[in-house]
């Protein structure tokens, strides 16, 4: 089973951003999207490209976006249920979440919240590359 650790990184929040995945302990995907965007755009775009790198197989991927697993988990399947819309305004980021749900419901991955910034090994060396990535760096 592979081992994910997924980040994202806006700085200033809305400005720059950049995502790393973490594979088995090591920097794999690192990317962006240009012009400005946020942290949580960025977060999800990490977990759209590890879920599409584990291609179906069994796998964790940690995160320290617990907004990101409710949507997954809890939120979206109501939004597609609904036609793609929830009781109050509209559904930010609505292209990442219509990406990422059939990557996730067809998945064998399991999303686990880690909390940022408290020493996970894992989530620092992802935090470590989000931001390189948010710098133009790639693997």
């Amino acid at each position: 089973m592979n081992i994910y650790y997924t980040d994202g990184s806006a700085s200033p929040n809305p400005g720059p951003g950049g995502f790393a995945v973490i594979k088995n302990t090591k920097p794999h995907i690192l990317g962006s999207e240009p012009g400005d965007t946020t942290n949580i755009r960025m977060e999800g775009k990490a977990l759209v490209a590890a879920l599409s790198d584990a291609a179906g197989e069994p796998s964790e991927i940690y995160t320290d976006s617990e907004f990101w697993i409710n949507v997954m988990t809890k939120w979206a399947p109501g939004w597609e249920s609904n036609g793609w819309k929830k009781k109050k305004g509209d559904i930010k980021n609505l292209d990442i979440v219509q990406q990422m749900l059939p990557l996730y419901q067809n998945s064998q991955s399991k999303l686990v919240w880690v909390r940022g910034h408290e020493g996970d090994e894992g989530n620092e060396m992802a935090d470590e590359y989000a931001n390189r990535a948010r710098k133009g760096e790639r693997i």
